[in-house]
This record gives structure tokens, sequence and C-alpha cells, in this order.
């Protein structure tokens, strides 16, 4: 498998606090893929998002794209990184400069990445990533942010990174903050991309069910460590971790016996005052046994296309390395003339 980007005991301390701690993930380029990496606040998601962006280094391990440790690009390789690897956040608004209309952030990186050697292509290209994202661009072109919708704005910044036909990108939240009748519209359009262009997503979500609508894998990450992984259907349709299935269980169904909430797992005192140098998830395990206490388990593989990092499936096989994505579905290849020159 050639990897495009590699994730390799990825680790970063802020003081005494580790928000992340020895993730390893191989993003195939063979077949280009939607993963999800899934969890509540607080559990490293945005952290792992910003160090495979090159916004932030890590404390120990490394990020290579295409082979080469991000850290240690040079300046020439750094900006094609750039190119190659874009991120639409969580806040449509905060990325915008009130001063500028929505044209700046869309003509920008085509003269700085030297997209079109005329204004007229320029334009094309600007109005073609518009309406791949579902714009008009006479509706949108020469407004200033404030008078678009947060739809809006979300869109324009996938239109901006469809601009520079990347091979992958890492999307942060991207409809937390729009409306309900938009996600849908927004998240289909990430997986048109996906599907017609070939660009890899990484999609940061809290939301299970959106995770579940449009990826192939996933990742539900706790305090940093991985809690489970594999092929969506798998981790979601039949969760085998108990923080999976803590979450899992958090989704509302449309069934008027069960009372929402009633699964939600107490800390006792005991336990949160417990010295653990385990199993992060011990003190609010339901199933938590002496060992978990000790040290953290392995990750086990207790059926295909998944694995767990739980005691509970000790007598299942540990899986054949560190990279939670040996479990992933594997990907069907894409036609795509994504990462050509434009």
């Amino acid at each position: 498998m050639t990897a495009l980007m590699e994730v390799q005991d990825l680790t970063k301390r802020y003081g005494g606090f580790t928000a992340l701690d020895k993730v390893t993930l191989t993003l195939s380029d063979d077949a280009p893929s939607m993963t999800a990496v899934a969890g509540e606040s607080g559990s490293g998601k945005t952290t792992l998002a910003r160090m495979m962006l090159g916004f932030i280094e890590p404390t120990e391990g490394a990020v290579l794209y295409a082979g080469k440790d991000v850290a240690k690009m040079s300046a020439s390789e750094k900006r094609q990184f750039r190119r190659e690897v874009q991120p639409v956040f969580q806040d449509p608004f905060e990325v915008f400069n009130p001063f500028y209309r929505i044209d700046h952030v869309l003509t920008t990186p085509v003269k700085r990445y030297h997209l079109a050697d005329t204004e007229a292509k320029a334009q094309a290209l600007i109005e073609d990533a518009l309406k791949r994202v579902g714009l008009r661009p006479q509706d949108t072109l020469g407004r200033f942010p404030h008078e678009l919708s947060g739809g809006q704005r979300q869109r324009v910044m996938v239109a901006r990174a469809v601009l520079l036909r990347p091979r992958m990108i890492v999307a942060d939240e991207p409809v937390s903050m729009v409306d309900a009748s938009l996600r849908a519209t927004i998240l289909d359009e990430l997986r048109t991309l996906n599907r017609d262009l070939g660009i890899s997503i990484v999609y940061i979500t809290h939301d299970l069910t959106t995770a579940f609508q449009i990826c192939d894998n996933i990742v539900v990450l706790y305090r940093g460590t991985v809690a489970e992984a594999g092929a969506v259907e798998r981790v979601i349709g039949d969760p085998k971790h108990p923080y999976s299935q803590l979450l899992v269980s958090s989704i509302p169904l449309p069934d008027l016996d069960k009372v929402w909430g009633t699964d939600e797992i107490p800390v006792t005192e005991a336990n949160a005052a417990r010295a653990n140098s385990g199993c992060p998830f011990a003190p609010r395990c339901p199933s938590v046994m002496e060992q978990c206490w000790r040290r953290p388990p392995p990750k086990f593989v207790p059926d295909t296309q998944r694995l767990a990092t739980c005691y509970l499936y000790e007598n299942s096989p540990e899986a054949p390395d560190d990279d939670v994505a040996s479990v992933f579905r594997p990907p069907q290849p894409v036609n795509s003339d994504v990462g050509n020159p434009i």
C-alpha cells in the first residue's frame, strides 16, 4: 500500500497534560477514502487534525506526507504540502477578514500558486469551484462575509480548498456551527469531492450519525488514545469498546419507550480517586478489571475490520501492528486526475 500520510506514534504534551498519546495511522494513496476521527470534547481530535496539517509539531513521533517528515520539510516541500493538504475549519466566519470581500479568499490562492495565467482563466477556476459546492458565483462574489449565511461561508471555504485540487482535506467539525438544514448538503459535497475528484477526507467530528452516513472508516479517541477503530459500519453498528458503546447509546433514537440518556455511566468517587496507570477509560468503565488499572491494554482484533483497545478481548489476536488503519475497510479505487498540475 502506498501511503499518502503516515502518523507515527504521534504524541503531544502541554506541560503535564497529554493531549494525544502514541497514535499511529496510515492513509492510503492507492484509493482515497473518508476517515472519521470521533470522540467527545477533549479527546484529542483537533490536536490530531492540527498536527496532520503541520500547524503544530508533535512532542514525540512524526507526521509523514508522501514519505517526508512534515516538520523537516524544506520551504519548497512545505509549499507543496500546503497546497495538497487543505483544511476546512469549524468556524466559517473566523477565517474571513471582514474588511475583504469573499473574492479575496479565492483569488489569493490562485495568485500564490500560479493556478492561472490570465484573469479570465482565474475567474473560470473560481466560478467552477463555487459551482462544485452548490454556490451561484453571481450571488456569492463581490459580497462581504457578513452578507452570507454560515452555510454559504462554510461552502466558500470548501470551494477554496477545491481550487487547489488537493489530495487531502482535513475537515475539523465542518458542520457543527451550521444549521441542520445545511449539514446534509455540505456533507454530501464532501462525499462528492471524495468520490468524483479522488480527494482523501479526514472528518473530525463528535457526531457519530454523520460519520456513519458519509465515512468509510472511523477512529474513536478517548483522552488522546485510540479506543476503537475500523470500518464505520462495524464500529458504530456493533461497538465493542465500552466507551464506543456509551457514545452510540447517546445517539437519540425515535423510540418513545426509551428515555434518552439512561445509559450514562456514572463515575464513583472511589474510581475517580484511584491511581491509574492503565486504561484511561477505567474510572468510567462498567466492565473494569484489576488489570485495567495497572497497564494500558494492547489493541486486540475481536473480529475483521475492527480493533478495540480493551482487555475484554484479550483472548482475541492482537493487531499485527500499531497502525489502526490495518483494520480499515479496504478503499475502492477511484479514477481521478487529482494531483495533476492545473
